[in-house]
């Protein structure tokens, strides 16, 4: 027997539907299988496609971008939905999508799950925040902080200040990757923490340097030769 389409979500959970179009973050709906039921106005206004050009899509056709450790943007979504389908806690993430008008903008992705009493099935809702501000200024820090090291690097050693309260192999880890240039998104996917478990690790660095910020922590363990 063939099973008729999916009908539209406005349809089926009106009262999500109304919720959705009440929030300023852009917000979708899709199915298990990554098709796309609901799109509200924010939606619209950040990333350019007006609801009837997107519904029956999936995500990786629509966005057309890549994830934060340059992953395709399917990869991303389809690690939500295997989260959710197994009943896991889905992490937020951060993705470079391509708008209707053909630019690059970053977002980030934080995901709800509503059990649908009349399919027994999931419907997936994702929220979505314009996030280039912050991203910009993340290229701007990476690479002082390269240009830093550089300078560091051909410095009179012997003008280099007394150790420190010794960092932990973990701490050093994080710091030689902020020198990099990395973003706390991609330094927390690669060490596999959350955001708030990275940044109580820089809040202890900071407490062993005497520095405030990532930015004077790196420079200070960069100059005592600590990473």
């Amino acid at each position: 027997m063939i099973s008729s389409p999916p009908r539209p979500l406005r349809s089926i959970l009106p009262e999500i539907t109304s919720l959705l179009e009440r929030t300023a973050d852009a917000a979708f709906s899709v199915t298990l299988e990554g098709e796309i039921r609901s799109w509200n106005r924010a939606a619209e206004r950040l990333f350019g496609y007006e609801a009837a050009e997107v519904l029956a899509r999936t995500c990786d056709d629509v966005f057309d971008g890549r994830g934060a450790l340059g992953t395709a943007v399917q990869a991303d979504f389809d690690h939500v939905r295997q989260c959710v389908a197994q009943g896991h806690a889905v992490p937020d993430f951060d993705l470079a999508v391509t708008t209707r008008a053909g630019s690059r903008r970053w977002i980030n992705v934080s995901t709800l799950v509503h059990d649908d009493p009349q399919t027994d099935r999931p419907i997936i809702i994702h929220l979505a925040r314009d996030i280039d501000a912050r991203k910009q200024s993340e290229e701007i820090i990476g690479r002082m902080l390269r240009l830093s090291r550089h300078l560091l690097a051909i410095a009179d050693e012997s003008k280099r200040p007394a150790p420190v309260t010794p960092l932990s192999d973990a701490e050093r880890r994080i710091l030689r990757l902020f020198a990099d240039g990395r973003a706390p998104a991609e330094i927390a996917r690669e060490l596999n923490v959350t955001p708030q478990t990275l940044r109580n690790h820089l809040h202890h660095v900071n407490q062993k340097l005497g520095t405030r910020n990532r930015l004077e922590a790196v420079m200070h363990a960069l100059q005592r030769k600590l990473i």
